[in-house]
């Protein structure tokens, strides 16, 4: 019945690194996220980080050298929710790994083209700011996007406010400044709930922005600041930062991929 999290993570091995060298990208922040989701939609209140970290490493290392794609997923089990016993579930984990997506560098070096999902998403559905395994409709989305000859799809909420890609964060530059929708627990007292999940790169790219003196807010967009940015780049663990130079019919900027974005790419690039 889609009860359960996931988490997709960009892992490898380091030859070179002592212990094995077995990484993946900012481990802990997605063992933290995935441990919020399981208290706050009640899946399990008792999520044991340290070995779900260590399971997670063990898999990477077994599948030896090169750049991987790792998903850890977590579902409700033996479950039975009329018996009353909340927070005390005993999960069903899996961990998989396998050779990272290969995106073309043309993506990267002379951006992407975007269409919009007609599909919107609800900030009453208390699942939406969560990886949860009900991803069909996202999935869907996608699929259209790219029968249309673009690379993601963006989902704007019920209220007309954007809230990301299908698969992706996203952010608008403008005036060499980032904007970026506000994400589930950064909503102000008395505003709606948000539905756009916290980014683990999302969350990088804001720290990386503040130690390189670049404002970055986080705030409602509408279709028109989507527009009228100077820049466009979506973020996820897979392909870090995805420069935008189109939605639609409609050029972002100058068409082409900006001086923020390039540099926000370089630096993450760097740090990994």
């Amino acid at each position: 019945h889609a009860v359960g999290l996931f988490e997709t993570m960009a892992g490898g091995v380091r030859p070179d690194q002592a212990g094995g060298g077995a990484f993946v990208t900012r481990l802990h922040d997605h063992l933290d996220r995935l441990a919020v989701s399981a208290k706050q939609l009640r899946l399990t209140d008792d999520l044991r980080k340290p070995a779900l970290g260590e399971a997670v490493l063990r898999v990477v290392e077994r599948c030896g050298l090169g750049r991987l794609r790792v998903r850890l997923a977590i579902t409700g089990g033996d479950l039975n929710l009329l018996a009353g016993s909340d927070g005390a579930h005993d999960p069903t984990v899996l961990i998989t790994a396998q050779p990272a997506t290969e995106y073309p560098e043309a993506m990267f070096e002379q951006g992407v083209r975007v269409a919009i999902a007609d599909a919107k998403a609800n900030p009453f559905d208390p699942t939406a700011s969560h990886k949860t395994l009900s991803y069909w409709w996202r999935l869907a989305a996608l699929r259209d996007a790219g029968a249309k000859g673009a690379a993601e799809a963006l989902v704007f909420q019920v209220t007309n406010h954007l809230c990301g890609g299908c698969v992706s964060n996203a952010f608008v530059v403008k005036d060499g400044a980032l904007l970026t929708p506000i994400a589930r627990g950064e909503e102000a007292e008395g505003a709606l709930p948000s539905p756009v999940l916290p980014g683990i790169t999302r969350g990088a790219v804001i720290d990386a922005a503040r130690d390189l003196g670049i404002d970055a807010t986080a705030r409602m967009l509408t279709i028109d600041d989507l527009l009228g940015a100077d820049e466009v780049f979506l973020t996820n663990s897979s392909w870090g930062v995805l420069p935008v130079v189109a939605v639609e019919a409609s050029s972002i900027g100058r068409g082409v991929v900006g001086e923020v974005t390039s540099g926000m790419m370089r630096h993450l690039s760097a740090a990994l």
